[in-house]
């Protein structure tokens, strides 16, 4: 076993989701089921189910600067704070030099840069209008710069582009660093201002892989099978880790220890996903926890609710968990809709009550289950009570071929 300045423990949780803007709140709501995707209009586009956020935008920091900055540094400023204060550390018992924070992205930009575009065909597109703010808005380090200046924070900050695993990476990071004592304290998550942008929608519907319903709520539907794509949305959720001796000095309560992870990329296409790259992401985050599959309790999926996709996925699954009876399996997007860099950290997050109160979550949408993704222990509907839930496998895969995989166990203090 590692020593415990080496073990990396989650002490803090700050986030916002289409459903809540609060841990406990995103948990309840999760257990019930309950989706509040809805529908919206965008620019050029039209009608589209898709899930937003609210929260207290002014709690840490005033309008101006929200408008001066932007919507994912808003988001992230806010997660930041509430993970500060939910971790309950006092104001200096990190140095601030010694902090880092590491942001996961999906894309950033995009949103600025088409409302830039707008604005300025009002003017005959005469670039004199153009914002001097574009350029510190649409660097990619920007969220988690913005999280700095408002915490002060003077530690190395950037953004990990990961695609829709981004979020799982960042989390990696923060692990890394803390173990080669680059820092004492890791801000780590993922952030996506998605719903923002029309190209997005429209280019998941040029792919074929826009999710759409009558009813928005259920229009992600992973693992049925009449599933017809994704559900854009935006949402936050940044962690505080911490080496679990500084934890526990500080007698700190711990969510949880990331005790494995594995990366890999498929090498394979720009958008469909390999299964079998996938088994073995899964597979390495397995050896470096030490862990075999049996071991895992819960494996909570990044099934996006695209065919292909989440077929890829129960292939990967059924390869290295067909004898774990005792594992349960189950997919937060059907709920909240897919926050691109911040999927998988939300996911992971909201399974994190399972140590504590023994429930596991349900996916939700599943009318007709698609033979190909049938998986055993798939909960549906309904949460499902379990003794003794020890271990939480978590699953993002991106574009471009990244996958990426995070082993959460429960610490037993």
């Amino acid at each position: 076993m590692l020593p415990d300045n080496q073990r990396i423990v989650i002490t803090g949780v700050g986030l916002v989701s289409p459903n809540a803007s609060n841990l406990t709140e995103y948990r309840q709501k999760l257990l019930e089921g309950r989706s509040e995707i809805q529908r919206i209009e965008l620019r050029y586009f039209g009608s589209a189910p898709a899930g937003l956020c609210t929260f207290e935008e002014t709690k840490y920091r005033k309008r101006k600067e929200n408008k001066k900055g932007t919507r994912a540094g808003c988001i992230g400023v806010y997660c930041a704070h509430e993970a500060l204060l939910d971790a309950s550390l006092e104001e200096n018992y990190y140095q601030k030099s010694r902090t880092g924070v590491y942001v996961g992205l999906t894309e950033h930009g995009t949103v600025e840069t088409e409302n830039e575009i707008y604005n300025i065909k009002g003017y005959d597109y005469d670039v004199s209008y153009w914002t001097h703010h574009h350029n510190p808005r649409t660097v990619l380090n920007n969220p988690a710069g913005e999280i700095t200046m408002s915490l002060g924070i003077t530690g190395p900050h950037y953004s990990i582009g990961a695609a829709c695993a981004a979020g799982n990476a960042s989390l990696i990071q923060g692990v890394q660093m803390l173990r080669l004592g680059e820092i004492d304290m890791a801000i780590a998550g993922g952030i996506s201002e998605s719903t923002g942008s029309f190209g997005i929608f429209a280019s998941f519907k040029a792919q074929g892989a826009l999710g759409e319903a009558e009813d928005p709520t259920k229009a992600c539907r992973p693992f049925d099978i009449n599933r017809n794509g994704i559900v854009v949305s935006e949402g936050g959720c940044l962690y505080i880790l911490e080496a679990l001796d500084r934890a526990m000095a500080r007698d700190a309560h711990i969510y949880g220890e990331i005790v494995g992870y594995g990366m890999n990329s498929d090498a394979k296409d720009l958008v469909l996903p390999f299964g079998e790259r996938q088994a073995q992401c899964m597979q390495l985050a397995l050896d470096r926890a030490g862990l075999e599959p049996h071991d895992i309790d819960i494996i909570s999926t990044h099934a996006t609710g695209t065919q292909q996709g989440d077929t890829e996925e129960c292939k990967a699954i059924r390869s290295l968990f067909s004898t774990a009876s005792h594992t349960y399996i189950n997919n937060t997007k059907s709920i909240i809709g897919h926050a691109m860099g911040a999927a998988g950290v939300l996911e992971l997050a909201g399974n994190l009550g399972s140590f504590s109160d023994g429930l596991i979550h349900p996916t939700i949408n599943v009318d007709e289950l698609d033979p190909a993704c049938q998986l055993d222990n798939l909960v549906l509907d309904n949460p499902v009570q379990r003794e003794n839930i020890s271990a939480i496998l978590n699953n993002s895969f991106g574009m471009v071929g990244i996958n990426s995989t995070v082993i959460v166990k429960k610490y037993p203090g």
